[in-house]
């Protein structure tokens, strides 16, 4: 069980570090492309540029979420799950070898391209790793090992700035006498990426799914269903059977192993039908639009962690220090900001999670949000002129919230409080939800920063990020809480069928 649950947690940590590993390389990219750009240009890229190859990702991660999520319920979640593995280990090995065409396309651009292949195969990581954690999981501690699971993406935003610490330091001597050595880096950085893949790729090739998947996918074809066998004890080396029947509750064990009843109970609703009720459309809106509402600020400031450390005066002077110096500094901001906040974030959510609750912690945690960004955004100026210490500690409060809050439990509900034929699918519409909103954030929100000056609309910024937040707070009513209740009990799969 601890080595399938590993791989699942890996999965995470590579797609944290794929993910935010850009934020250091954009900047690397400044100093190899633009080393020798007059004035203010000098050893910065261009905002287009930038904007391009951080939301690269994000692009292809709606896209994947969708189309991955819906194929892991109809053609089966580890068959889909080890492919989109596959689509990005290929892809991370093609970002680092990104270069400019002759003629056409600059580095940006196919940069950009493959990136975008990447979040696609980094998307169906989402709604494929919450079902089949979900549907292994006994009612008692399913929450808990979801939240684990996801809770790797914290090392992954920290081995992200750590790893490009690294590789700069081995480098340093070589950057400072020549700038161009940083084309070395930025591409080790990114190729690092695939290693944990690589090295997982041979489990996720022998993952099983579930059985309570398996008699779902065999539903009205008695004998498939009986010699599916328990495919859960290669898995997770249990009882699986034992394990599935003890979160249903009476009467709902009869529907395993006998599809047949379902014909008892009239047609099974499609997915239009099944969500074209209120009671069930209300749901999905609330995970989807919680999500999206969480995703504009968490990605807002985590693909741009650079302006923040460089707005509070940490991250050092972009032209006359060393540049192993200058990305050195920023790795380090990085790195203690992530371990101040996000990092704890995730665990104490994993370890509270049974006992408060899923909603309550969602909820809780959009409250304290938008009080913080409220006081980041109102008080920005006041806050740092007084102190940059005090920022420092309420920034990292917020980081602490979003992980002990909505990060977590935004991939964790959709996991639970949908029917397992519906289950990936719905789960990659939420997710997808919350890409949009990163890409609102990082296309739209973020291209703001500098009006009025550099870094002049960060206080604005977080003031929207504020209202974002409480949206997320309301529309959480709108979602059921899971704690304690079984997978069948939660959806009442019974009102699948009319």
């Amino acid at each position: 069980m601890i080595k399938q649950l590993t791989v699942c947690g890996v999965a995470f940590l590579n797609d944290a570090y794929d993910m935010f590993a850009i934020n250091i390389v954009a900047m690397i990219l400044g100093f190899v492309y633009y080393h020798d750009a007059p004035g203010a240009a000098q050893n910065t890229v261009p905002k287009k540029w930038d904007t391009l190859i951080k939301i690269a990702v994000q692009i292809g991660c709606l896209l994947g979420q969708l189309v991955l999520g819906r194929l892991g319920d109809k053609i089966g979640r580890t068959t889909v799950y080890a492919a989109s593995l596959m689509i990005a280990i290929i892809t991370t090995i093609a970002s680092a070898f990104a270069n400019s065409m002759v003629r056409g396309i600059n580095v940006f651009v196919v940069l950009f391209i493959w990136r975008v292949l990447l979040g696609f195969g980094i998307g169906g990581d989402y709604p494929l790793t919450a079902a089949i954690v979900s549907e292994y999981s006994r009612t008692e501690n399913r929450g808990k090992l979801m939240a684990g699971v996801f809770a790797w993406q914290g090392f992954g935003n920290v081995l992200a700035p750590l790893v490009s610490l690294i590789v700069t330091v081995c480098f340093a001597a070589k950057i400072d006498s020549d700038v161009l050595y940083l084309d070395y880096v930025w591409r080790i950085i990114i190729g690092v990426g695939c290693i944990p893949g690589v090295a997982t790729l041979y489990w996720r090739l022998r993952m099983t799914d579930s059985s309570r998947f398996q008699n779902v996918a065999a539903a009205g074809d008695p004998e498939t269903a009986e010699s599916l066998g328990s495919e859960d004890e290669k898995l997770l080396g249990t009882d699986a059977e034992s394990m599935v029947s003890a979160d249903e509750p009476s009467g709902l064990s009869e529907q395993r192993g006998q599809p047949a009843d379902s014909s008892r109970r009239g047609r099974r609703k499609t997915f239009r039908q099944y969500f074209g009720e209120w009671r069930h459309l209300k749901v999905l809106l609330g995970t989807s639009i919680a999500w999206f509402a969480l995703d504009v600020a968490f990605y807002g400031i985590n693909l741009n962690g650079a302006v923040v450390i460089d707005a509070i005066g940490f991250a050092g002077d972009l032209y006359t220090d060393k540049p192993s110096q200058f990305i050195i500094r920023n790795c380090l901001g990085n790195i203690i900001i992530n371990i101040l906040g996000s990092v704890p974030g995730y665990w104490i959510t994993v370890f509270t999670i049974e006992r408060l609750g899923r909603k309550t912690i969602q909820l809780v945690g959009f409250a304290v949000l938008t009080v913080l960004y409220v006081i980041l955004g109102f008080a920005y100026s006041q806050i740092l002129a007084k102190s940059s210490g005090a920022f420092i500690f309420l920034f990292s409060l917020a980081q602490l919230f979003q992980n002990f809050g909505p990060n977590v439990t935004t991939f964790v509900i959709p996991g639970e409080v949908f029917p397992t034929r519906f289950r990936a699918t719905a789960h990659g519409i939420s997710a997808a939800a919350g890409k949009l909103g990163a890409i609102v954030a990082q296309g739209g929100l973020l291209q703001l920063t500098d009006i009025g000056g550099k870094h002049a609309w960060i206080d604005h910024l977080l003031q929207v990020f504020a209202l974002f937040m409480f949206v997320g707070f309301v529309v959480t009513f709108w979602i059921p809480e899971s704690k304690g209740r079984s997978l069948e009990e939660i959806c009442d799969e019974s009102e699948e069928y009319f």
